[in-house]
This record gives C-alpha cells, sequence and structure tokens, in this order.
C-alpha cells in the first residue's frame, strides 16, 4: 500500500509502517520474480483526488509482473489511462460500493477480466447478529451496506476479479480468515484473491488446497522479517513455490 508516496504497512488499517521506496521495492519484486503486484493508494479517495498517474507509469515501466493498480479511481477515462500507461488491472473499493454500474462501464472500455473489486470488510459484533460489514475510504466509513447483498450485486453486473480484505487480519499475520473467505465463495464463482491474515507459507498452503482455485495474497509476510519484524522484502524462491504447489497437488 502507498501512503504520503512510501510503501507501508498498516494493522487493522492502521498504524502504517514504512517499509520502503516503491519504485525500490518493485525492483526487489522483479529480482524475486514475483507472480503479481497490487499497488493501492490508500490516501487517495480518502483525501478525495484521482490516481496519481506519474506513479502508476514509473511502476508500470519497472514491473516485469502483472500490475494492478487501485486508489482514486472514479471514472471510465481514469481507468483506460491506467490501463494505457501499462497496468493490467484497475482496481475500484469505494467508488465500487457507492456506483456498482461504474464497473460495467469500465468493464467495457478496457475488458472486464481488467476490472478488479476490492471489498474491505470487518466481523460485526455478536450483539450486531454477527456476519460482516463492508467498509470504505479505506476502512474508515461504514456502509451499512450487507456483505451478501453487495456479491450478488456484483454477480448480476459482472467483473473480472474480487479482492477480499479483512480489516480484523490486517498485518497480524495470524492466517486467513476462512470462515470470511467460505461465506464468499459460497456467494459466487468469480476469480477470487483473499488479503489479510497471511503469516507463513503454510498458510498460503491451505488456503489454496481447502478452496481450490483462488489467489493468495499478502502483506506483511513478503515485507517483513522475524518476530520483530524487521523490514526485508522477501519471496519463495522457484524451489520453494514448486514445491509448496506439489503439495497441494
Amino acid at each position: 500500500m502507498v501512503h504520503k508516496k512510501g510503501l507501508v504497512k498498516t494493522v487493522n488499517f492502521k498504524d502504517p509502517k514504512y517499509v520502503g521506496d516503491p519504485i525500490n521495492a518493485v525492483k526487489i519484486f522483479n529480482e524475486k520474480e514475483v507472480d503479481e503486484l497490487m499497488v493501492l493508494d490508500i490516501d487517495a479517495t480518502v483525501e478525495n483526488r484521482g490516481p496519481n498517474f506519474e506513479m502508476i507509469r514509473n511502476l508500470a515501466q519497472e514491473c516485469r509482473m502483472p500490475f494492478c493498480y487501485g486508489g482514486g479511481v472514479t471514472t471510465v477515462e481514469q481507468a483506460k489511462r491506467i490501463i494505457e500507461l501499462g497496468a493490467e488491472k484497475v482496481a475500484l473499493s469505494t467508488s465500487a460500493v457507492k456506483n456498482p454500474l461504474l464497473l460495467s462501464e469500465i468493464g467495457k472500455a478496457v475488458g472486464s477480466q481488467s476490472v478488479v473489486v476490492v471489498i474491505d470488510v470487518r466481523k460485526k459484533g455478536i450483539l450486531s447478529g454477527g456476519g460482516y460489514d463492508v467498509y470504505i475510504k479505506n476502512g474508515k466509513e461504514k456502509t451499512g451496506i450487507k456483505l451478501k447483498e453487495f456479491i450478488q450485486e456484483l454477480n448480476k453486473i459482472g467483473v473480472g476479479e474480487i479482492v477480499i480484505n479483512s480489516i480484523d487480519k490486517d498485518g497480524t499475520m495470524s492466517g486467513y480468515d476462512l470462515p470470511l473467505i467460505s461465506t464468499i465463495r459460497e456467494l459466487t464463482d468469480f476469480p477470487m484473491t483473499v488479503l489479510g491474515g497471511a503469516g507463513n507459507l503454510e498458510d498460503i498452503k491451505f488456503l489454496i488446497s481447502k478452496f481450490k482455485i483462488i489467489g493468495a495474497a499478502a502483506g506483511s509476510l513478503f515485507v517483513f522479517k522475524g518476530k520483530y519484524k524487521a523490514v526485508l522484502i522477501n519471496y519463495p524462491n522457484r524451489e520453494e513455490k514448486s514445491r509448496l504447489f506439489k503439495e497441494i497437488q
């Protein structure tokens, strides 16, 4: 995630810890042969501004892996420019909740396979009946929209992918929210990526083996090392990934 033009990692969407310069991080991820990169500008919507196209251009030029950008996208024209600058996918969160039809319009302009919806969710309290709340503006505003209803709306519109981002699990490295994932998987067959909670490769292996075709994303796991969370950008090498997926099969 990008905050004040720097790469950061949060815990429960709070207390951003500076990790480094985004371009330098991309260079390291290139060397590590990362499968895919998602960059989310968490300030854009909160500050009521559009995407930083200069940053997107620089990131796209440096990336040697598929690249998805999200943050401040509110128009078809912005989405088209992001794709033209070299990103493979464009992600929407707040604007997707406020105006779901925008997803369809962007899909017609750039291809629905390039449209990603990031859904930030938090568990409801027991007194509220359980379930999950959908949040916008980087987790700062509860929408009151039921998660099930929003997923059903997306099913009607059609998008390329959904990213389920657990606010409760963000940065905790305590494992993915499996009940949440199970709930979503029962509601839709969209390609789905899960973010929030990965603490080790075993978490990723269990996620994929249990839910089969699914994307496992991680932040803290790939930028911190050790119990004191020293900043060290890392990623499993070819042998580690090969062994991981062989065990899953």
